[in-house]
């Protein structure tokens, strides 16, 4: 996780956060355009993400929720004003894109397989999001309708669609087979699994989450090991860990024509 040093954190924060950032080194550690993410340099250190009014909701009340489960970071205060402001704790460890995991490839596709499986595996009766499988629809549909369409980020990947028109038509036929039966991260990337030597100690960045089709979380494993590997050696690997008796090739295909549309 990058972190470029500040002279100050560039925002004014409310009266109940002032303790947390009084005194402390600041950091950015922001890796998206819709949000900002700081790292506090206090204490055991704290995370403090800002966007805009209303869109840190969710982030705030799965990561609540993945706390209580066991997977997941404090939520110290969530405001929702002129902006929004989530302020967490630090989880012990590193995320996946450090240096001590990249240089063990091999050990590190079947940790992340293994541990997602685990996941889903878990009982999802109390997940604030029950219905992730409608949203998710919805949002590929809206953004088809409206354009939102990057085919450079999978054009060089083996899931590639040549075309908007290619992507919703495998889309539309089969989302109908999409189930809504599995706790979800909803982006299961390097950069957002947490292990602390080896051992997951949480994840991050939940926004995504839910109750789901499982396939979602297993084709973003499965990217990331792509992108962040630089090479798609690890795709059959990761099925194998993950176990292949609840991966489905054909549902993954509809999954990567939705991602497509963001």
């Amino acid at each position: 996780m990058k972190r470029t040093l500040l002279n100050a954190l560039p925002l004014d924060v409310p009266r109940e956060i002032e303790s947390f950032v009084s005194g402390a080194r600041i950091y950015d550690s922001s890796s998206s355009p819709e949000a900002r993410v700081y790292f506090i340099d206090k204490d055991g250190g704290y995370f403090l993400k800002t966007a805009k009014r209303g869109s840190l909701e969710k982030e705030a009340r799965l990561t609540e929720y993945f706390h209580s489960i066991g997977l997941g970071t404090e939520v110290l205060s969530y405001i929702s004003a002129d902006s929004d402001i989530l302020l967490t704790a630090k989880i012990r460890g590193e995320d996946c894109t450090h240096a001590d995991y990249l240089c063990a490839p091999e050990r590190l596709c079947d940790t992340v397989a293994i541990e997602l499986r685990r996941l889903h595996e878990l009982d999802f009766s109390s997940c604030p999001v029950p219905d992730r499988t409608a949203e998710y629809i919805a949002t590929v549909e809206e953004n088809y309708r409206t354009g939102r369409y990057d085919r450079s980020q999978f054009s060089d990947g083996s899931f590639g669609y040549r075309s908007a028109e290619d992507a919703i038509r495998v889309f539309g036929e089969g989302k109908n087979s999409l189930r809504c039966d599995t706790l979800l991260h909803g982006d299961y990337c390097l950069p957002n699994i947490m292990l602390d030597g080896w051992k997951l100690s949480g994840f991050i960045d939940l926004g995504n989450g839910g109750v789901g089709d499982r396939h979602i979380d297993i084709f973003w494993g499965i990217w990331t090991l792509w992108y962040n590997l630089k090479t798609d050696k690890y795709r059959d690997r990761f099925l194998d860990a993950y176990g292949r008796d609840k991966a489905d090739a054909e549902m993954l295909k509809i999954i990567a024509a939705a991602e497509v549309f963001g």
